[in-house]
């Protein structure tokens, strides 16, 4: 790859179990929630020195931490999520990835030197939408995961902020938790963490039924090199909600990509049968709409 800045690989991390087996398998840096307001309520997550404990761990082997707190927040709730940001600040976190706008500003005013990142939630399609973020505070945006990659380059090619995109994992059918699906019908936001994944359930629409609305998941292990070239900062695996074996296997094959340029048809495989929700899609990177939805699914949850 020559003299091209390598990515970032960013892994998720729900529990201290998927935490090591991130680190273990190359990841650059972990992006992880505490016991409230993240986007993964459902994750085990990690409470009060857990926290801590995890960014010090991680930062022991030179791995970054991003801490998510990336619901949108209540008036009332602002004290609680900064107490958690100011914990996460003293311990030593990378930077603080969050949806809600309040919280970013509590967060700059009262933690200046802490590093934000705004959520894929925050629907940056443009590069006049990260502009404008970055002006609000945010040294890197979490680009939205509908963009093709046309819409990638010109982003890039636009702004100087540092951009980081999902490469592998769940899909929304709609735009990234700001479904209103789940809250309509189980009354479980997505916004505030808890989304139900009506998404995944069998619906019938005239003579079909099955999983209509439920999305392949997303791998981009075929166009890491050029996202490489593209100038991406950071590639990022979705998935606080699974296991150490399935951070391991994903983390380790993107690993290989990013450090050889390639991987074994066995590490491939490997990896795509970890987990699979229908198979995988590069549906809207490459444009291939079409064959994005898997209408027969078994496992309909994250």
């Amino acid at each position: 790859m020559g003299c091209i800045k390598k990515p970032e690989l960013l892994a998720p991390c729900g529990s201290a179990k998927t935490l090591k087996a991130a680190i273990k398998a190359g990841a650059d840096a972990v992006y992880l929630g505490a016991s409230k307001f993240s986007a993964r309520a459902g994750a085990a997550n990690f409470d009060g020195g857990e926290l801590a404990d995890a960014i010090a761990y991680a930062a022991r082997a030179n791995v970054k931490t991003y801490i998510a707190i990336n619901t949108l927040l209540t008036d009332r709730e602002m004290a609680d999520a900064l107490k958690i940001a100011e914990m996460a600040e003293n311990a030593g976190a990378s930077a603080f990835i969050v949806q809600d706008l309040g919280i970013a500003s509590e967060i700059r005013r009262t933690l200046p030197d802490a590093v934000l990142h705004a959520s894929t939630q925050m629907t940056a399609c443009t590069a006049d939408d990260v502009n404008a973020l970055g002006r609000l505070g945010f040294s890197r945006v979490v680009l939205a995961r509908e963009l093709s990659r046309e819409q990638i380059k010109k982003i890039v090619t636009s702004t100087d902020i540092e951009l980081e995109i999902f490469v592998h994992g769940a899909l929304c059918s709609s735009y990234s938790g700001q479904c209103l699906m789940s809250s309509f019908i189980g009354g479980r936001s997505a916004n505030r963490g808890k989304c139900a994944a009506p998404c995944r359930l069998s619906y019938k629409a005239g003579k079909k039924s099955g999983t209509l609305l439920s999305l392949k998941d997303l791998c981009l292990a075929d166009y890491v090199n050029e996202l490489s070239v593209m100038g991406i900062t950071s590639l990022k695996i979705e998935g606080r909600m699974k296991g150490e074996d399935y951070v391991h296997a994903v983390v380790g094959a993107y690993r290989a990509i990013l450090d050889n340029g390639k991987i074994s048809d066995k590490q491939k495989n490997k990896m795509l049968g970890v987990f699979n929700r229908g198979g995988y899609t590069d549906g809207y990177y490459s444009g291939n709409h079409e064959k994005m939805f898997t209408e027969k699914l078994k496992n309909p949850y994250f």
